[in-house]
């Protein structure tokens, strides 16, 4: 019922937001039309400007003949020395973003079909039980449901270990394959289980060891030193984490005081430490080559120790991937309606201009209150993150560009983005892909951790980041 409400006032609360800006804003009578057919990047109320109306900044670049852009408002010069300034749309329309989402899902095919192939060989050749039984003595208090030895175990595994070297696209069959495992054991199907919220919820975290999509992006964006934000991105993702256990561990009663929780997440803990210790020492190409050989070489490991792992125990290899393949590919049709309704939500929140009211009233709150405001610049990447992965690596290159890679603003947006995974499109595609009807308060759990991500996002950046304007 929470998702359903969710979903509902997503809906009726930017429809009534574009109604009421049609009826009263003679700049947006064409608000309706953005948000049903529009597209990312479409011009919407372009005009003449004259030069003592340009902001500062933009008449500085205009006479370097430079266009200027302030978040999705464009000043541009034209050849006979006018200025123009409009507005681009910043997220798809409605029938975009169907199209949207199932490319989404047919994209995931292929990634589905891969990794559920594998992961077939190693549940019919005892893989996955082995690595059940490494992992069950900690899973087993954070999960106390799911029986000792359950391949759910070594799913889960597999999926966090994905999540941690930043491959989304091996984490994603990983989780949903454990999401179906769960499911096996779950007595109510339409209901999510303790063990599903808490295995989402600490997902949702996206704790990641190395933030290589945005080193490279502020790599882009000619950043001094794109590998800054590391250790801030590092301590934000880990920080949002346990505080995702801890809020789920409350609700489900679980102690997280055990002995055998502590020593792994002290574990967990001493391994992030060196790794930054030994990071902080790289420059950028060492970073990329590290990053990239330590990611890619563990899933070549994988399927190495997988495939051999099936011989060994003279099974049929390529029958038993090709039976799990079939699996992948019927996950990635069933979750299309989840997907689509999700995304066109978001998208209606999104175009419909309710963003922008709420970044604007933020600001003004937070500079009545006498706050330093430079972080409000930062906020549209933390307010999209859970609603839309791309979107809000789209935000932090548009921040980057407006304020620069190294301003405050583009700093901290660098570090939103690496916070949390995307709350929503995770709701979506791992309770569609196991028919889950009542999330109970995993949406609440997951966007309270993605609060404390942001409060620690902020914190940080003006920890590490105090000097920057």
């Amino acid at each position: 019922m929470a998702l359903s409400k969710i979903w509902s006032a997503f809906i009726i609360v930017a429809i009534v937001a574009a109604g009421f800006t049609c009826l009263f804003s003679n700049n947006n009578k064409d608000i309706f039309s953005r948000m049903v057919v529009g597209k990312t990047g479409d011009t919407t109320h372009a005009k003449f400007i004259d030069s003592i109306a340009l902001p500062l900044a933009a008449a500085k670049a205009l006479s370097s003949n430079k266009d200027y852009k302030d978040g999705d408002t464009k000043y541009v010069k034209t050849t006979d020395n006018k200025f123009i300034t409009y507005k681009e749309q910043s997220a798809d329309g409605i029938i975009a973003t169907c199209t949207s989402a199932v490319n989404i899902c047919i994209g995931l095919i292929g990634i589905m079909a891969l990794f559920m192939g594998f992961m077939s060989i190693a549940e019919q050749a005892g893989g996955i039980r082995f690595l059940s039984r490494i992992i069950q003595p900690f899973f087993s208090k954070l999960f106390p449901e799911v029986p000792k030895d359950h391949p759910a175990f070594g799913h889960m595994m597999l999926n966090f270990s994905a999540n941690l070297l930043g491959l989304d696209n091996a984490a994603t069959p990983f989780g949903i394959k454990a999401m179906q495992s769960l499911q096996e054991i779950n007595p109510d199907k339409s209901r999510a289980s303790n063990a599903q919220i808490m295995f989402l919820c600490l997902h949702a975290s996206g704790l990641t060891l190395i933030p290589v999509s945005i080193i490279a992006l502020r790599a882009k964006q000619n950043a001094l030193n794109p590998t800054d934000i590391f250790i801030p991105c590092m301590i934000a993702t880990f920080v949002a984490t346990i505080m995702a256990m801890l809020i789920v561990s409350y609700k489900q009663k679980i102690n997280v005081f055990q002995p055998v929780i502590l020593l792994w997440v002290l574990g967990i803990s001493s391994l992030i430490a060196l790794l930054v210790l030994y990071v902080t020492h790289l420059n950028k190409d060492a970073v990329d080559v590290f990053s990239g050989t330590l990611s890619n070489g563990i899933i070549l490991l994988i399927f190495l120790l997988i495939v051999i792992g099936g011989l060994y125990k003279k099974i049929s290899v390529y029958d038993a991937f090709i039976d799990g393949a079939k699996g992948g590919f019927e996950t990635a049709i069933r979750i299309i309606p989840y997907l689509v309704g999700m995304l066109v939500a978001i998208s209606m929140l999104r175009t419909s201009g309710v963003f922008d009211i709420i970044l604007n009233g933020m600001q003004q709150l937070f500079a009545a209150m006498g706050f330093d405001t430079r972080f409000v610049k930062g906020l549209p990447t933390a307010l999209i993150k859970p609603l839309s992965g791309s979107g809000a690596r789209g935000m932090l290159v548009d921040t980057m560009k407006t304020y620069g890679a190294d301003s405050f603003a583009g700093k901290l947006s660098s570090i939103f983005t690496g916070t949390s995974d995307t709350t929503f499109y995770v709701i979506a595609v791992y309770f569609g892909a196991v028919s889950i009807k009542n999330t109970r308060y995993s949406i609440a759990a997951m966007l309270l951790a993605d609060l404390v991500g942001i409060i620690t996002s902020i914190l940080l950046a003006y920890l590490f980041f105090a000097n920057a304007v």
